[in-house]
This record gives C-alpha cells, structure tokens and sequence, in this order.
C-alpha cells in the first residue's frame, strides 16, 4: 500500500489554480493511499476555525469526502496554521497530530516533522515562533474580532516574507546538527518534514547507521508529493493542468 506526505500548500483565495489542483489530488491521487499525512502549512494563514472566508469550507468538504470513503488522513500544524483546530479536525475528519509525531512505515520508525524548528540558526523566527506558539497568545488571539485577526494575519505575513528576503538561505535551512539532535532524542534514523521549500531526500551516516531525510516541496508553482511504498521513498511533482 502507499502513504502520502504533501506540506506547504498554503492555500488561499488568491491561488485558485492550487486549491483546484489539491482537490483533484484528494479526488484522484489520494483516494487510492492507505493514509494521506499533511505536514503544516496547507493553508497561507489560519485565523481561526470560525473563519468562513474561503478555501476553508471547500478544502474542508474535500477532505470530509477522502476520510470518509476510509482513507485516514492525518495533519500536524505548520508555522502558519498553528491556530487550525478541533472544529476544523471534525468538519474535515481529519486527526490533529502533536508537532512531532513517529510512525511506522514499512517497518521502520519515522519521526514527521513540519521542520521549522529543525531552522536553529534563524534565531529571529525561532524566538518569534515561541511567542506565537504561547497558549496565551493563542487564547487572546482567538478572542479577537474576525476583522482584527485578518489584519494581524497580513501583517505577519508580510513582515515574514520582507524578513525572509533579507536572510542568507543557509539561515532558513535546517541545522544538520539540529537534525541529527531530533533523531537521537526520538531513537530513529528516518525523518520526514517540509517548511524549507527545498524538496530533496537526504542520505547521510548517524552514529555509524543510515540516516534518511525527506523534505516535501511546496505547492507554489505545482504540486509535490512523498510516495511512500514498497518500492522505497520518491518526491513527485503534481503538475498545474495544461502546464
């Protein structure tokens, strides 16, 4: 059977061709995998589960339509749907993971990651992703009025990317000595996340074992997917129809 990892589709009203695309995944691709892992950031900001702007209520009803034809579909926060939450899991069917998370695959023990705090070296982002990931933040956050949180969400969005474009792209990669950290803690050698952007599969030494990583690409300028089977692990990009 096969598994699926898709992240960083951050889907929003403004990139209608993605969310078509990702629906189509759902309808074709995905109906046929014994389980479908979303690794963070399926949507471009999150405000909220009473948010009713849309692709939320149409990615929502796609993904209800996949669980319930029994397909187990798992989803595990990004950096910008951390705020995605229970009313959301149940319109879906989706399960909410913990921000990391080991499974089993092909018996083998994986640990699933988004992989932003695999970026160690952007001490900015990680002290700004501490602040964000606070409970009371949280709390206070969602307590405010849909309007107030749509204009906090543009803001940090575009305070990201005006910050971002301003790093050395070693600052926005993982740490090596991050990941290898990660995996010693958890006792695996497999390591599956997305956040970076840059889809590859990484093979290197861990004390004196195989180590593998796999980073999922994003859903900018087409899809791309982790297909997981017998046949071992391979990245595969989802073409935009008529590209």
């Amino acid at each position: 059977m096969t598994t699926l990892f898709i992240s960083d589709l951050h889907l929003e009203s403004t990139r209608p061709a993605i969310t078509t695309l990702f629906l189509d995944f759902l309808e074709r691709r995905a109906r046929h995998a014994e389980a479908l892992y979303i690794l963070g950031d399926l949507f471009e900001a999150w405000i909220g589960d009473d948010d009713d702007a849309e692709p939320g209520g149409v990615v929502a009803a796609a993904l209800r339509t996949l669980t319930d034809q029994g397909v187990p579909t798992y989803f595990l926060h990004g950096n910008r749907d951390f705020l995605l939450g229970e009313r959301f899991a149940a319109a879906s069917g989706i399960q909410l993971l913990p921000e990391s998370w080991v499974i089993k695959l092909a018996g083998e023990r994986v640990l699933l990651l988004h992989g932003d705090t695999l970026c160690t070296d952007d001490i900015e982002y990680q002290a700004f992703r501490a602040q964000v990931r606070d409970p009371a933040w949280r709390a206070r956050t969602l307590a405010l009025p849909l309007t107030q949180r749509r204009a906090l969400a543009s803001q940090l969005r575009e305070t990201s990317q005006q910050a971002t474009q301003q790093k050395a792209a070693d600052i926005t990669d993982v740490n090596p000595a991050a990941v290898d950290q990660v995996l010693r803690a958890q006792g695996v050698h497999r390591l599956i996340h997305g956040h970076t952007h840059r889809p590859a599969i990484h093979h290197w030494s861990l004390d004196g074992q195989p180590a593998r990583r796999a980073v999922l690409g994003d859903w900018r300028d087409q899809g791309s997917v982790l297909v997981c089977d017998a046949a071992g692990w391979r990245l595969e990009p989802l073409p935009l129809s008529g590209a």
